[in-house]
């Protein structure tokens, strides 16, 4: 394959295209960066010029309850700048911000990139019952259930840690993003899409995978065997071949 001398040493053809595209990347419900490192140096060692941006309340500063909208809207001034489409990654809850922004503009993205995305919105007993808890919590907080052990029970029953080391702010945010997930089209989502899964997911089952799958016309589902709601940092080669073939 024919090499050639960039600013970033000898690369071939296929790193030679990449240069042209950017990628922007959504992380999930975490308050840390750093398990990114990985995924982020591989996908600069094939030329492409990726940025994993801060997401407000999360690992950027944020002093409001936002609901989806705010994100849309926050994403939309980060990509300004930008003169063509870009390719959007999206994890978890970052994938529920991309599928939202992806149906608000589809004319800023040339590929669409789901990793165990939450955005499905469940009405089953069990899930239900997930809400009422996060509601409770919401509500009560310290003064009904002040022993540590008590609420530690409270919010395993919900079945997310997440919700547990949020702030006052963040509480709300995450019940206005679950509930924005009741309102979620993704059939309108027309750009096209890869869908990543991990097997055994636990956050994200790989039905929610499954139902994008079938709703996205243009989309593609690979699952991750033995993967996990992260597989990006687990799985991470296996991630980004599948990533590679369809960009």
């Amino acid at each position: 394959m024919a090499k050639k001398k960039t600013r970033l040493g000898t690369i071939n053809k296929f790193e030679i295209k990449n240069l042209k595209l950017k990628i922007y990347i959504l992380h999930g419900w975490s308050y840390s960066v750093e398990k990114w490192a990985p995924f982020i140096k591989e996908l600069e060692s094939k030329g492409f010029d990726s940025k994993l941006l801060k997401i407000p309340g999360l690992t950027e500063k944020n002093d409001r309850v936002w609901d989806i909208g705010d994100y849309v809207t926050w994403l939309d001034e980060n990509l300004k700048k930008e003169k063509g489409k870009i390719i959007l990654i999206g994890h978890s809850n970052g994938g529920r911000i991309a599928l939202n922004f992806a149906i608000k503009h589809p004319e800023k993205i040339s590929k669409l990139i789901l990793i165990d995305s939450a955005g499905i919105y469940h009405s089953n007993a069990f899930t239900k019952t997930k809400r009422t808890g996060f509601l409770i919590l919401a509500k009560i907080g310290k003064k009904i259930m002040p022993l540590t052990g008590a609420r530690k029970l409270l919010y395993l029953l919900t079945g997310e840690k997440d919700y547990e080391t949020a702030s006052p702010i963040m509480k709300k945010t995450m019940l206005n993003l679950i509930q924005s997930d009741k309102s979620l089209l993704t059939e309108k989502v027309k750009v096209p899409t890869i869908i990543i899964w991990g097997e055994n997911d636990k956050a994200t089952p790989l039905s929610d995978g499954k139902i994008l799958n079938g709703k996205i016309k243009n989309s593609k589902l690979y699952v991750i065997d033995g993967a996990k709601h992260a597989p990006q940092f687990t799985h991470t080669k296996e991630v980004l071949t599948k990533i590679y073939e369809h960009i």
